[in-house]
């Protein structure tokens, strides 16, 4: 993978988590905690998705897996965290 592409799956992972913040208000952990899971999702959401799919050949397929792989794993991480981090808050 090429620089381009975890610059993708960086940025729209940091998307991702504000995004997921903001539907799922109640887990949000913050601008700056939503684009860190983000950023930490996006990166291996990407990769995950990269190893699943096959590496696409560069192009528009590699640029859709790494805006797919980026912005869901940034949802994902950041929804996961929040939970953790409302039942660590519970206890």
């Amino acid at each position: 993978m090429d620089a381009t592409g975890w610059i993708v799956q960086l940025l729209l992972g940091a998307v991702g988590g504000n995004v997921g913040g903001a539907l799922f208000k109640n887990l949000s952990l913050g601008t700056v905690g939503n684009s860190i899971a983000g950023i930490v999702g996006g990166g291996l959401g990407g990769q995950l998705l990269h190893m699943v799919m096959g590496g696409a050949e560069a192009g528009a397929g590699n640029i859709i897996q790494n805006v797919a792989g980026g912005g869901v794993g940034g949802i994902v991480i950041m929804a996961i965290v929040g939970a953790v981090k409302k039942a660590m808050a519970k206890a």
